[in-house]
């Protein structure tokens, strides 16, 4: 598949497809999330907004949990992800393993994503600076 800006642009099919460049954080909600080495993981559950730099800081990821009982979050920068589009669904830039060690939250009790240090250890979780 080739990659441009983080977008997938060739359909699973293999036809290739103009991908767009702005989409409303609301579709994003709800698709699907895939390890590097194609994991389901689990899915999008918020879309996280810098209100400083206007920009996406991070993604909220679902994984587990039955109607939202026991499920569990985690947060993922945006750069680490790869938006397939065509197929509706996101692709994590690290592999199941590699997320074993990502710290979740629970639904009620999410951290303070102003915190720097807290910034500072979720990249470091997915290489990112």
């Amino acid at each position: 598949m080739e990659c441009k800006s983080r977008i997938l642009t060739t359909h699973w099919s293999g036809e290739r497809r103009p991908y767009r460049r702005v989409l409303g954080a609301k579709t994003l909600i709800g698709d699907t999330a895939w390890s590097f080495d194609g994991d389901y993981l689990g899915k999008i559950k918020e879309v996280m907004i810098d209100l400083q730099s206007g920009r996406v800081a991070y993604v909220v990821l679902s994984i587990g949990g039955l109607l939202g009982i026991g499920e569990k979050l985690f947060a993922v920068p945006w750069d680490s992800l790869l938006i397939d589009e065509g197929n509706k669904q996101f692709v994590v830039d690290a592999t199941l393993r590699q997320l074993e060690n990502v710290p979740g939250f629970a639904k009620d009790k999410w951290p303070d994503a102003a915190d720097p240090d807290w910034r500072a250890q979720i990249h470091g979780y997915y290489h990112r600076p």
